[in-house]
């Protein structure tokens, strides 16, 4: 009677503890995006037209001539945002890479004068980052790792605070390489990061390129659900932006 009172007790925790296990790795929601992305506004952005000088509401200046070109707006269409990092699956060396073409962004370029460039904040709808494994989208997903099932943390945030080696001037058909400095927000924490950006004037109307960084999940408080079949989740995690942007 004893030992079968211990077998049932047993099989309980065992219950209890696969309820919460199965709760930490599903409970990452659907994946479909809660909130419409919309493209950051850039503060006191310039922008050029034909006519005379004004001043918005909003701090928005809208200047006669000059070298000012765009806003050019990224195409979520034709970009992506994606994560690599390496992990052992089931004892075997494997690369992840997560994506999702939920960004958003604009800039206004100064073609005589680079330094003078003008960016928005640049947005990534977390929650929809898919990454070939239904089972691991559920689990980035989760509250261990993005927790971007909830509202609170469905978007990652970087706003650019400088730009490094991005000065002289261009025209159409130039390739720019330069870096961007700023702050990558990440469920409720915030670090500065560097991105290696390469962009391509490939018209009037329409710039492509890549920005790259590489960061630290431990950083950003992002762990790894204990799971028996991964191990050796790299800590480095390298973050990619490749955008197309056009202006009207």
């Amino acid at each position: 009677m004893r030992r079968s009172i211990w077998v049932w007790a047993g099989l309980f925790v065992l219950a209890i503890a696969g309820s919460a296990f199965a709760w930490f790795w599903f409970s990452g929601g659907s994946g479909e995006p809660s909130t419409e992305l919309t493209t950051p506004t850039i503060a006191g952005q310039t922008t050029t037209t034909g006519g005379p000088d004004t001043t918005d509401g909003d701090g928005t200046t809208t200047t006669s001539g000059g070298t000012a070109s765009g806003p050019f707006v990224i195409e979520s269409e034709e970009s992506q945002a994606t994560f690599t990092l390496n992990e052992v699956l089931r004892g075997e060396p494997q690369t992840v890479v997560g994506a999702t073409s939920e960004l958003a962004g604009q800039f206004v370029l100064d073609l005589e004068d680079l330094t003078q460039t003008q960016f928005s904040d640049f947005v990534v709808n977390a929650r929809t980052f898919t990454t070939g494994s239904s089972n691991r989208d559920r689990a980035i997903r989760g509250p261990i790792i993005l927790n971007s099932a909830t509202d609170e943390f469905e978007f990652i945030t970087f706003s650019v605070k400088e730009a490094l080696g991005l000065d002289g001037s261009a025209a159409v058909g130039d390739t720019l390489t330069f870096r961007l400095v700023g702050d990558l927000t990440i469920r409720d924490q915030t670090n500065e990061v560097e991105f290696e950006v390469t962009a391509t004037l490939v018209d009037a109307s329409t710039v492509d390129g890549t920005a790259t960084a590489d960061v630290l999940r431990s950083d950003f408080g992002i762990g790894i659900p204990n799971v028996p079949s991964v191990a050796d989740v790299t800590d480095e995690v390298t973050l990619q932006l490749e955008f197309v942007a056009t202006s009207s």
